[in-house]
């Protein structure tokens, strides 16, 4: 009895030695890949299930739902479609299929291998129907699935539509449900996310998917542009210059500090989805490059990376403040920081804007796309208390590069709608002189409880009216360039200051509207309210 009852033991031993080592899976597994870098990102590919706990998201999901979301664009009569996955265990399939629904029937078009490094794969599909609605799927194993539909090209529409979101903050890890409810209610035509979307610096790949299961509902059935700035690539700022290797964390002397595979998962991540690169020439480190252009609804968008060819200010310019990227200092003189060679854009990108905006034939609107503005559009940084005069983050520096790209933008006649500034604005910017710039919309934070920003000029007296804006007309930046301010909504206003842009494109008034609204605001009521100042509607030659 005694011997019958201890090989009973020893078998319920060894059974769940033998079930805790296949749930665990071990590293010889042959299908197990080794990340290229360490210390960060500890999801993106190695034995991510041996670890704790993710604080972001958790990623041991029901293997029904592996597949994340799906992110796209059409143009040219090209789908380019992005399948995020969480990660999957070494004996799970890297296959994942897309089916389109064609009279009523599913259809598989293209299988694709999963990048263990980031998780996703990107379909392309040539020659497609852009004329019509067409239901997808995006299928893994005999599971996982998601569902959304690629959107008709509305050509055919007097009026199209984009939001514009922007620095979707870690200070606030809950759902995104009023942006979800606004943005479907007003139905737009495109999206676009224009950086910041993650700002868990070492951890883009739960960021991310945290970001996709927040926003997916708004680009599930719709084109959406995202672009990373410099919290997605792990660094508080960012001067790219042609992809360098930072000597720090700050980055101030130009480069991207983190390996560069780390950086180029990000960028496949959060890019592939995009139409083809201008020029693919990568850059040093072999980092690649997305700008591109994106014809839409009749509207010409140029995606642009304004950080990634920007020079450093460490070493290259007299440092006047705390930091070598910071001017306290309003006495200083502006010329001593505008010095030849300074990049801005770099001479591809100025290229490709002076390329794509000699073509004024086939669409209606011109648009450039971008990080953040051209120009230095706030004075008070992260506190009351924290008066900056001159930031080099801004693309107010350097000055000969700013005018350089206004001008292209110009000769375009485009807008330029970007994000980054924790601080929506609509500025009429000046180059020689005051308002023979382009217009520029600055969109605000998704989240802004967190380094917010204002507009407010030293010696300026506070307002004394609640329904209009102090403060407005023209103005010296930082850097003395030349803006025109006709709207801006501070931390104090509804939402504290945080919302999103939805811009208005009308073909036959030839007109454009930026409209501006709070986070927390029902667009669906009779009487919701933008932000003070907004709408603001112009007329495009």
């Amino acid at each position: 009895m005694k011997k019958a009852c201890y090989f009973l033991i020893l078998s319920i031993l060894l059974l769940g030695c033998s079930n805790k080592k296949s749930q665990k899976e071990t590293a010889s597994d042959p299908t197990y890949v080794e990340s290229p870098f360490t210390g960060i990102d500890t999801i993106s590919t190695n034995d991510w299930w041996n670890r704790k706990s993710n604080t972001i998201i958790d990623v041991k999901v029901p293997r029904e739902e592996v597949i994340a979301f799906g992110i796209y664009t059409v143009s040219n009569q090209t789908l380019k479609l992005t399948a995020q996955l969480f990660p999957l265990y070494p004996k799970e399939t890297r296959e994942v299929r897309l089916e389109i629904k064609e009279n009523g029937t599913w259809r598989e078009v293209q299988k694709k291998m999963v990048n263990e490094l980031g998780w996703s794969a990107t379909f392309r599909i040539n020659n497609w129907n852009y004329k019509e609605n067409i239901s997808y799927r995006i299928l893994h194993s005999s599971e996982a699935r998601y569902d959304g539909v690629i959107r008709r090209n509305p050509t055919d529409k007097d009026e199209i539509t984009l939001a514009a979101l922007s620095c979707n903050s870690n200070k606030d890890r809950g759902d995104r449900d009023h942006y979800i409810r606004n943005i479907n209610f007003q139905d737009p035509d495109l999206v676009f996310f224009a950086g910041d979307q993650s700002y868990d610096h070492q951890e883009h790949t739960a960021a991310w998917l945290k970001f996709g299961l927040q926003f997916r509902e708004v680009f599930r059935n719709r084109p959406c542009i995202t672009i990373p700035d410099d919290h997605d690539i792990g660094q508080g700022n960012l001067w790219g210059e042609y992809g360098k290797k930072a000597s720090t964390m700050a980055g101030d002397d130009g480069g991207y500090f983190y390996h560069p595979e780390y950086v180029k998962m990000v960028e496949r991540c959060q890019t592939s989805h995009l139409p083809d690169p201008y020029d693919p020439t990568p850059i040093q480190q072999d980092i690649g490059v997305y700008y591109t252009n994106l014809i839409w609804g009749g509207v010409d968008f140029a995606i642009i990376e304004d950080r990634k060819f920007k020079s450093g200010p460490k070493g290259k310019i007299p440092q006047i403040g705390p930091r070598p990227d910071h001017i306290r200092d309003p006495n200083y003189d502006p010329n001593t920081v505008d010095l030849d060679g300074l990049e801005l854009l770099g001479n591809r990108q100025l290229e490709f804007l002076k390329s794509w905006g000699s073509d004024q034939q086939t669409t209606n609107f011109k648009v450039v796309l971008s990080q953040t503005g051209f120009c230095g559009g706030a004075h008070l940084h992260g506190s009351m208390d924290n008066r900056l005069h001159a930031d080099m983050d801004s693309n107010g520096w350097p000055q000969k590069g700013r005018n350089s790209a206004l001008e292209a933008i110009k000769n375009a006649n485009a807008i330029h709608i970007a994000g980054d500034q924790h601080l929506a604005t609509v500025i009429k910017h000046g180059i020689e002189s005051y308002d023979d710039g382009p217009w520029a919309f600055v969109v605000p934070a998704i989240v802004n409880n967190f380094y917010s920003r204002w507009w407010w000029p030293e010696d300026a007296k506070p307002a004394t009216s609640s329904d209009r804006l102090p403060w407005i007309g023209k103005y010296l930046d930082g850097f003395h360039n030349k803006i025109t301010m006709h709207a801006y909504a501070n931390p104090d206003s509804p939402s504290n200051g945080a919302g999103y842009g939805m811009i208005r494109f009308r073909k036959n008034e030839k007109t454009l509207t930026f409209e501006c609204w709070p986070r927390f605001e029902d667009v669906r009521k009779k009487g919701a309210k933008q932000f003070i100042g907004w709408p603001i509607t112009i007329e495009v030659e």
